[in-house]
């Protein structure tokens, strides 16, 4: 396999980059980024809908050539030798559920002049929450009539999903609705761009997509049933007509490179295109992912991926983000949780609320002053739904709080309080799996945020009391689009047979390993106690629990603290 290389494309919610990666090694030769050029940094917003997020199809399409080209040109200009015509496959990650309305040949609403300047007819990117009131909607109905479509998606469907946005463009943007002939996953549609396989009828779509946000299950043949979507609204049956019957995983082919794109990005054409995958899926693909080992992709949001043997026995788990076969591996089950903001709070925080202007208030000096107090000294405890609650709530009309604010509180001391937030976030997370049997042997971080911020990553090991390793790679979603690739091809071409033998020659985690420390970890298990009362008091409806001594108990734990 010497001299092979394989590209992942990474589309996320602000940019796309593309990574150049030797099979044989997993040596990351190239990698390029390009920021989407349509709305406020690649989102599409609306100041009267404060909810709505969207983005252009277009951006992916220019990303896709300016990417791969300057990866090409960067691995010529450092692999002597290196010509394109060594790349053997393409792998495809997206954010997800980022649904887009298509016409009956494939193409986007947005491309057609009709609809230029209406939102509807762009992609609905997952951080959208305009749809909450219709996946309420969907909730009621599947758990009434579909008890066991809702209990292999957590109980609870989200406005981040498929059908839920689906149904928001039916009611508020019926002439958008009304003109798509289906909707596709990004996920799915921009692996058959490259195949130039757009039209629906033969567009491959992946199970990973399909199966965590729009109900697809083997068990019940697909996308669930005609009654289950005529009774949630008639609308959506002519939607449901159009989807396949069957899904493909990503050990499979999405197609070979079209001519057309060969020609634009100088590869061969007919090299393998993979089936893609939600960005966390790859991801965990990309950190290693195996049985009792959790993988956190931590960036604007988080993903908590997990696999479980099929062979083995697994009880449904309310709240997750889904229970899938073979959404991340082969033979294993897909299970996906997360938090819907992390990177966003602190961006919000730091470059929204500037405390202290743009020189104190950077991230360099609230991280310097935040690394210097204890935990519990500020008094402060978070809740982390800024953006809502992803798991285990399923609720995007949740909202933050920051509680013991006082007169001397510090911005380092709330900036502090808020990456605490998502490290409970994150325990309560881990705690659900566990209750439900999926035990956590390991957790590997990997992200922007795990990679740069240590200090961080030492909150998240004390918190979660747990060692912490990092990927890696920096780029463990591109990464692991581009082990996708390499399997999809199969050693006939230079590629692997199967997951295990590519991430056990692709993957590693770094030396550095962040251990709890036993003093920090103890405080932030009582802080954690306080917590799970505010989450429950806050999040769980008819909950009764007296939280009216919670500020006191903070300012004890701070005066402890501080003497």
């Amino acid at each position: 396999m010497a001299g092979k290389y394989v590209i992942g494309l990474d589309f996320g919610t602000n940019s796309v980059r593309a990574l150049l990666v030797e099979v044989k090694t997993g040596r990351e030769l190239a990698m390029s980024v390009w920021n989407y050029a349509h709305g406020d940094h690649g989102v599409v917003l609306d100041a009267r809908q404060p909810n709505l997020a969207r983005q252009h199809p277009s951006d992916y399409l220019v990303g896709i050539e300016k990417t791969v080209r300057a990866v090409l040109r960067e691995g010529a200009r450092k692999q002597r030798g290196f010509s394109p015509v060594d790349v053997i496959g393409i792998g495809v990650d997206t954010t997800g559920s980022t649904p887009l309305p298509v016409d009956a040949q494939g193409q986007p609403l947005a491309f057609n002049k009709k609809f230029s300047s209406d939102p509807a007819a762009l992609a609905w990117l997952w951080k959208d929450h305009t749809s909450h009131a219709e996946a309420a909607e969907i909730t009621d109905v599947g758990l009434r009539i579909r008890p066991q479509f809702m209990a292999k998606i957590g109980g609870r469907y989200s406005s981040e999903w498929f059908w839920a946005k689906i149904l928001k463009c039916a009611r508020h943007s019926p002439r958008v609705f009304e003109t798509a002939h289906t909707w596709v996953e990004i996920a799915d549609w921009i692996p058959a761009c490259l195949a130039g396989n757009l039209h629906p009828t033969g567009l491959r779509r992946g199970v990973c997509a399909a199966g965590h946000k729009a109900f697809f299950n083997p068990e019940w043949g697909g996308y669930g049933d005609r009654d289950f979507f005529s009774a949630i609204d008639p609308r959506l049956v002519r939607v449901w007509q159009s989807l396949p019957p069957v899904t493909y995983s990503n050990a499979q082919s999405a197609g070979g490179l079209c001519e057309a794109w060969a020609a634009k990005l100088g590869l061969p054409a007919g090299i393998t295109i993979g089936i893609g995958a939600f960005d966390c899926h790859y991801g965990a693909i990309g950190a290693g992912v195996s049985s009792n080992v959790l993988v956190k992709i931590i960036g604007t949001s988080t993903c908590d991926i997990m696999v479980a043997p099929m062979n083995q026995d697994l009880s449904d788990i309310p709240g997750l983000c889904g229970i899938v076969p073979e959404s991340v591996l082969p033979d294993y089950y897909g299970l996906e949780a997360g938090q819907s903001a992390v990177g966003d709070m602190f961006n919000w925080f730091v470059n929204k609320i500037q405390p202290g202007g743009a020189k104190k208030g950077s991230y360099e000096s609230l991280t310097a002053e935040a690394e210097k107090l204890s935990p519990g000294s500020s008094g402060l405890l978070t809740l982390d739904w800024h953006n809502g609650n992803r798991t285990i709530l399923v609720d995007q009309r949740l909202t933050g709080l920051t509680l013991g604010l006082t007169l001397a509180s510090t911005p380092a001391e709330i900036y502090r309080s808020l990456i605490e937030s998502t490290a409970f976030g994150a325990r309560v997370i881990m705690e659900r799996f566990e209750e439900y049997g999926v035990k956590v042997e390991r957790v590997v971080n990997c992200g922007g945020i795990a990679a740069k911020n240590p200090l961080v990553m030492q909150i998240y090991a004390d918190i979660m009391n747990r060692p912490i390793a990092i990927s890696r790679s920096t780029q463990t979603c591109a990464l692991g689009a581009a082990i996708g690739a390499a399997v999809a091809a199969g050693p006939s071409r230079g590629g692997y047979t199967d997951f295990a033998s590519a991430t056990k020659a692709m993957t590693a985690v770094q030396k550095k390993v962040f251990k709890p420390a036993p003093r920090s970890a103890a405080l932030y298990n009582r802080l954690y106690g306080i917590y799970r009362r505010l989450h429950d008091a806050f999040g769980i409806a008819g909950q009764t629990a007296d939280v009216s001594g919670i500020m006191k108990e903070l300012l004890a734990i701070r005066d402890e603290v501080r003497k």
